[in-house]
């Protein structure tokens, strides 16, 4: 006996319920005709995820499940296909506003929903925040499709033993895992191998059914997956794009066999940057923007920025703006120039010199007698920022900015300035990975805009903000290679201060560093959301107090 499954690898939009009801109904249209009993949808596909307070409107909740009724409506006629639905559930369908509810998967089968299984594992670490919208569900949900007993669990259910062994104590012969799990650098490896231990555990083969798509800060990579009994990989979907899955399910006898295309895998880097190009097209054209610009300067991170933008709306959908100053060397506008040429994007140059003369005219009688400083500096990234947000909001386009993580984590960026914008494409990307994309991008063209798009004179020259003579930013910070490590062990690793020290560090550079961390909080809780890519960003999982006498 053979069973076809189908996986809906497919990108959803939180709060448009009769959007990604319809596309569900045709996935299962589709699934059917090509022989599928079984389709799989991701977790709470009926809503998107993460709806984070949405949950806590009944409103939103009816509309969830007016739309889930209408997909057992409109599937009805799809005889025995069996549809395990994503979706909230209240607990009380006339409960007042902050009432619970149930992370929810629905068995839909022939017009009617034959059960419902409530997620128990609810993740409050990272960027997930369950506990405060869900309650947790105590029983395991099997169900019969074509001969084969399917045991339904979502998503962190399958990080644990338990949620697993009671489906197969239940009497599943397979699991069929739905979920939304964020993207971060490393976690598909991680994903599979935890399901392969879920394997090992139970004996049972595993489908494991995954979202695709960018919302707000985070990123869906789909990459949805089965396997054996065995732990063999029986099939993998590309990832970051979306796609009906399909695998079918062998049984002879009590042994049951998947088979399914194997996708291969991709380098760290190639990862990436599908993450951060799917992040900024699902940003705009999800929140309605025409198109992107930002502040080309002729450095590495607006230079990175504008070939993600690229890849990401194409070229007739992004704007760059070069803004010199006193202080711009000519190579940059030579090489910014080059780079538009390249990448066939709108340039343009508007100096800002006239501006920044006016600016210190203005501040002449208050500062007479003192010394330029950052004061000085700051007010040129501050004109940059003025005339591009005065220009998104002339012609509607979201500014793009391009501050990179290790920026962020030490201040060296100006509020109102560079900081100015909608969406933060390398927020949290380090200084030393957004050298390494730009060598990737520059021997790869992944979405077909052009080949090697970055000046070579951009990635080898000494980094500086050109807001003072022969500025560079290795003046007033440790090397990069320094800098980025110890970020990556404070900030994303919770290490002690006296622990990254002791592996090797020089205690000034890990002072200076977890000090300027501590001390710029303030900003960061006024930068644009940026897209996340590490186990730990400055967002969602990055909570920590502005008045905060603590250092770890």
């Amino acid at each position: 006996m053979t069973l076809s499954i189908c996986t809906a690898q497919l990108n959803f939009v939180v709060g448009d319920m009769p959007g990604n009801a319809q596309k569900i109904i045709a996935a299962a249209r589709e699934a059917y005709a090509q022989g599928a009993r079984l389709l799989l949808t991701p977790e709470l596909a009926i809503c998107g995820y993460a709806a984070e307070d949405l949950f806590l409107r009944p409103a939103f909740i009816a509309a969830c499940d007016d739309a889930v009724k209408t997909v057992a409506r409109e599937t009805a006629g799809l005889k025995g296909l069996a549809i395990v639905l994503g979706h909230p559930q209240s607990l009380a369908p006339d409960a007042p506003a902050f009432s619970a509810c149930h992370n929810a998967a629905s068995v839909v089968r022939d017009g009617r929903i034959e059960q419902t299984y409530a997620k128990r594992e609810l993740p409050n670490y990272q960027v997930f925040d369950e506990r405060r919208y869900f309650v947790a569900g105590a029983a395991p949900c099997v169900f019969e499709v074509a001969g084969v007993r399917v045991g339904v669990l979502i998503c962190e259910d399958a990080w644990f033993a338990e949620p697993a062994r009671s489906a197969a104590a239940a009497g599943a012969q397979m699991l069929a895992v739905i979920n939304a799990s964020p993207f971060h650098l490393g976690k598909s490896a991680e994903r599979e191998a935890t399901m392969r231990e879920r394997v090992a555990e139970t004996g049972l083969p595993l489908v494991y059914a995954h979202l695709v798509g960018g919302q707000d800060e985070v990123v869906f990579e789909g990459r949805s997956f089965a396997l054996n009994a065995d732990g063999s990989v029986a099939g993998r979907a590309p990832g970051f794009e979306e796609k009906l899955v399909f695998a079918l399910v062998h049984q002879a006898q009590s042994a049951i066999k998947i088979e399914a295309d194997i996708a291969p895998q991709k380098s760290l880097e190639a990862d990436l940057w599908d993450a951060l190009v799917l992040g900024v097209r699902d940003y705009v054209g999800k929140n309605g923007f025409p198109g992107a610009l930002l502040g080309l300067s002729g450095g590495i991170d607006s230079a990175l920025v504008l070939a993600v933008a690229v890849d990401a709306l194409g070229a007739g959908k992004v704007r760059t703006v070069m803004m010199p100053s006193p202080y711009t060397a000519d190579i940059s506008w030579i090489d910014a120039r080059d780079m538009a040429e390249r990448l066939g994007v709108r340039y343009d140059e508007i100096s800002i010199q006239p501006q920044f003369e006016a600016f210190k005219a203005a501040l002449a009688s208050d500062f007479a007698g003192l010394p330029e400083d950052t004061t000085e500096e700051n007010l040129q990234a501050r004109i940059r920022g003025t005339l591009l947000m005065a220009m998104s909001n002339k012609f509607g386009a979201i500014v793009l900015t391009t501050g990179n993580k290790s920026e962020m984590s030490t201040g060296y960026c100006t509020l109102y300035g560079d900081m100015a914008g909608g969406f933060a494409v390398i927020k949290d990307v380090a200084k030393t990975r957004v050298f390494d994309l730009a060598r990737w991008r520059n021997a790869n063209d992944p979405y077909g805009t052009g080949a090697n798009p970055i000046p070579d004179r951009i990635i080898t020259r000494p980094p500086s903000a050109e807001l003072r003579p022969d500025q560079k930013d290795q003046d007033s910070l440790p090397p990069y290679e320094v800098l980025d490590a110890i970020v990556a062990r404070y900030m994303e690793n919770d290490e002690p201060i006296e622990s990254i020290i002791a592996s090797g560090f020089a205690r000034a550079d890990v002072e200076r560093v977890t000090r300027l961390i501590k001390l710029n909080e303030y900003k960061r809780r006024q930068a644009p959301v940026g897209i996340r890519v590490t186990r730990r960003s400055f967002g969602k999982d990055w909570r920590y107090p502005i008045t905060n006498k603590f250092r770890a």
